[in-house]
């Protein structure tokens, strides 16, 4: 003897005794069944209700076998529709199966296995409905995960910007002009570098690192540092050295932006001629980002006041830098870099005078919100 089993059944015959013999037997068996003699009631049924199975004669008045399965079908593609027929033609079986029928059963049928297609309809139903909530789940893992790896990244990038703080900190301690100083040389490299066409992955990099370029002077004493009057060659050859100590203390990392900040560190002394330090690096044998924050640190220099100088207006320090004063030559920078700051001198201008922040239109998107106001 068969085991009972379940599931909800919808049954359509517009013969009584048919439908009323097969559903007393269907129940038997555990399922839970709606009779229906029209198969306009029985869509009706399945349209608010639903069903595991539907089963059903194929030649009906008023709405035939084939019909309600369509008609089915147009509420849920899923559920299997098993047809009964009392006759057997080949071509109305295909057209059944074309139609999308689970099976098509010949009567008078065989109990065995009529339970038998049903169950597999069953199963069929239960599988596609496994896998819907499978995908389902997977894409909600997906999300999640997705969320989690841009909260990682935006993690990282709050630490990076941590980072670059912390190091500079110890060269604000040491110079009160040196914070807004570092702000500003990372707002003029990001300017310089969208002008240059450069990714975007590098402007950002560039806005971060170039403020790391002076690192290394906290490994300068102060005696020299701080020297109000010219520098001797001896204190001169010392404080040239804060390129390389500014490289090692960056050295060695895994992250894109510091390496960045380790070549800027090492080369933003580097001149387009090969006059710089600290290798004598000549055109584009100096990484772009040196060469790029090589002008930066030259025009906020100019502009700032030091132990040894006093500022300059943006006049003075744009004639100096495209024209030449002697010591600073054009000659000195890249060509194109020089270019990118011609057109860029009144926002540079702008930059230093704290005119440009956060509200500002022209701002990159890719400036962090600590580098995006200078005052």
């Amino acid at each position: 003897m068969m085991n009972k089993t379940s599931g909800n059944l919808v049954v359509v015959d517009d013969d009584p005794y048919v439908l009323e013999s097969l559903s007393s037997l269907l129940m038997n068996f555990g399922y839970s069944v709606r009779a229906f003699l029209r198969g306009g009631d029985a869509v009706a049924y399945f349209a608010k209700s639903g069903g595991d199975l539907v089963l059903t004669d194929i030649n009906m008045p008023q709405m035939t076998g084939i019909e309600l399965l369509e008609a089915v079908h147009r509420h849920d593609r899923e559920v299997p529709v098993i047809l009964l027929t009392g006759y057997a033609e080949f071509s109305v079986a295909v057209e059944a199966i074309k139609k999308g029928a689970f099976d098509f059963i010949i009567k008078p049928y065989d109990p065995l296995y009529l339970f038998h297609a049903i169950e597999k309809g069953i199963n069929y139903k239960r599988l596609l409905q496994i896998e819907k909530n499978y995908k389902a789940e997977l894409e909600e893992t997906v999300k999640q995960r997705t969320q989690e790896l841009a909260d990682t990244l935006r993690m990282l990038t709050e630490m990076s910007t941590e980072v670059v703080k912390r190091l500079t900190a110890a060269a604000e301690l040491r110079d009160e002009e040196t914070g807004a100083h570092i702000s500003r040389i990372g707002m003029y490299a990001n300017r310089i570098a969208h002008f240059l066409g450069m990714p975007d992955g590098f402007v950002e990099n560039i806005t971060l690192a170039s403020a790391m370029h002076d690192i290394g002077k906290i490994g300068i004493p102060d005696s020299i540092l701080f020297k109000p009057g010219p520098l001797n060659d001896l204190e001169f050859a010392t404080i040239r050295k804060h390129t390389v100590i500014g490289a090692k203390i960056l050295q060695g990392s895994a992250y894109a932006m510091l390496r960045m900040a380790e070549s800027i560190a090492l080369n933003h002394h580097e001149r387009w001629d090969g006059s710089g330090y600290p290798n004598g690096l000549r055109g584009t044998d100096i990484p772009v980002e040196g060469r790029i924050v090589m002008l930066a640190d030259q025009y906020d220099a100019l502009r700032s006041r030091r132990a040894y100088k006093p500022s300059f207006d943006h006049e003075t320090a744009y004639k100096i830098i495209v024209s030449g004063d002697g010591r600073t030559l054009p000659g000195h920078f890249d060509p194109e870099v020089l270019r990118a700051f011609k057109e860029l001198a009144t926002q540079f201008d702008d930059i230093y005078s704290g005119l440009l922040d956060a509200a500002d239109k022209d701002v990159p998107e890719s400036t962090p919100s600590w580098l995006r106001s200078t005052n």
